[in-house]
């Protein structure tokens, strides 16, 4: 994730919506007060910066916005372009279990997925109970409740939803890096049954619906 109070935008990274892509075109034109919170390269060594700054939350690469209080105030919240990434559910979990395969941290979704066929790991209550908890809007819910984001680019149709924000920023992002892929077959729908498939979609049914997608 990212804070620019140069440029005054706030760009907060759900996991596995190629924000990595996102972030390094940022990075490469970031000011030198920008805060950048990830595993980049200009980020990793601006990290320090942050080593013992106070704030509401974890600041790390997810941080959610009721998280990164202290580095920024609420009137800083209320008045910068805040944008973040969307993408189709069911694309992206076939993206993260073959991403969390390829880790060796500890987290309970890195153990299931090394043990668990990718319909197993859709169907355990800790992946349902995780997604369900954490719809997209989740990441961008201030700490009093409120909703606060200028854009929700679908990761599928960046080249068009990010015009309002280069329009904020005064220059183009594009061409984006394609950075971070998972080692997968690119067709996610060849991973579902039609039973997983729907299960998937009672789960995302939130995201599903406000953001128009499809398994199809």
């Amino acid at each position: 994730m990212i804070i620019s109070h140069g440029r005054r935008y706030i760009f907060i990274h759900p996991p596995k919506t190629g924000g990595t892509s996102l972030a390094m075109a940022l990075e490469a034109r970031a000011m030198k007060d920008d805060i950048l919170l990830g595993d980049t390269p200009k980020a990793i060594r601006r990290r320090k910066r942050m080593a013992h700054v106070q704030s509401s939350g974890r600041l790390w690469k997810h941080s959610r916005l009721r998280d990164i209080y202290g580095p920024v105030t609420q009137d800083q919240i209320d008045d910068y372009f805040i944008v973040t990434l969307v993408r189709n559910p069911w694309d992206r979990l076939v993206s993260y279990y073959h991403w969390l395969k390829a880790q060796h941290f500890d987290h309970p979704a890195v153990d299931l997925a090394h043990v668990l066929t990718f319909s197993e790991f859709v169907t355990h209550q800790h992946t349902l109970d995780s997604f369900a908890a954490s719809p997209f809007a989740s990441y961008v819910t201030d700490q009093n409740g409120q909703e606060r984001c200028d854009l929700f680019a679908r990761m599928e149709a960046l080249s068009d939803d990010l015009a309002p924000f280069e329009t904020h920023l005064g220059f183009s992002l594009r061409p984006l890096p394609h950075v971070n892929r998972s080692d997968r077959v690119r067709d996610y729908r060849a991973a579902y049954t039609d039973e997983l498939a729907e299960i998937v979609a009672e789960c995302c049914a939130t995201d599903i619906a406000r953001f128009g997608y499809r398994f199809d």
